[in-house]
């Protein structure tokens, strides 16, 4: 059973994010780039997987520029076989679901384990995306997964605003993880060093037949949000209406 993970590279979320002042986008200088920590769930049960013998082969795969390698072989030095790195400039979730069926149909996985959204677009939209394409049954924000003796199918359970939700899918299929399937391991030094002898892939977009593909979504420009004004107490419900509807004017 081949198991195929994409990860993204992602600013660390303890950054102080500051917006360019043009607002073409973010002042990346001094930032620290980590694997998208969703993404670091989907690693840990694929690395999980194989140490149980269900998963024969873990894949991870990475759309992005050069210095993604570092992201990658993080991956490997926590267990994953091997990496491929996409050479392509930061997208959007329509052309990483496009790069993806192509890696997926070359690769030909058993199951897509990926984080359900990256912390820096909040989109959610990847996993979704990418199980149309391939025509794949998909369960998404997962919190629990159990693979059938045969091999065949997965159990998965998610939390949805009415409690827990359980959906059995075929394999292979597309699933997406929530903060609760597991807790992510950190890298040893045994293992950083297998690390730098596994194999990592390079391609481009010309090499998968991708190099017309044009992102769906552009941004214009970036801002940084207005500073909000601090709250107060109010002593009553009458002050409280009043206050919405003289000063905040929402009633």
């Amino acid at each position: 059973m081949k198991v195929l993970v994409p990860i993204k590279r992602v600013p660390d979320y303890q950054a102080k994010i500051k917006v360019k002042a043009d607002g073409s986008g973010i002042e990346t200088d001094g930032i620290k780039w980590i694997i998208n920590p969703f993404d670091e769930i989907a690693i840990e049960e694929a690395v999980r997987l194989k140490e149980k013998g269900i998963a024969t082969e873990t894949i991870v795969v990475c759309i992005g520029v050069d210095d993604a390698q570092q992201q990658l072989r993080y991956a490997l030095a926590l267990g994953i076989d091997r990496a491929i790195l996409v050479k392509a400039p930061l997208t959007d979730s329509y052309m990483a679901a496009k790069i993806l069926e192509i890696l997926v149909k070359k690769e030909a996985p058993d199951l897509i384990i990926a984080g359900k959204q990256g912390i820096d677009s909040d989109a959610n939209q990847t996993a979704q995306l990418l199980a149309t394409y391939l025509g794949w049954p998909q369960a998404c924000f997962i919190s629990k997964l159990d693979i059938a003796a045969d091999k065949k199918s997965a159990l998965t359970i998610r939390e949805v605003d009415g409690g827990l939700e359980t959906l059995e899918v075929l394999l292979p299929a597309v699933i997406s993880t929530d903060l609760r399937l597991n807790e992510p391991r950190f890298a040893t030094l045994p293992g950083q060093m297998k690390a730098k002898k596994k194999l990592l892939t390079e391609m481009t977009l010309f090499e998968l037949g991708l190099d017309s593909l044009k992102p769906k979504v552009t941004i214009r420009k970036m801002m940084t949000p207005t500073k909000r004004q601090a709250g107060r107490k109010v002593n009553s419900v009458p002050e409280l209406v009043k206050a919405l509807k003289e000063e905040a004017k929402v009633l």
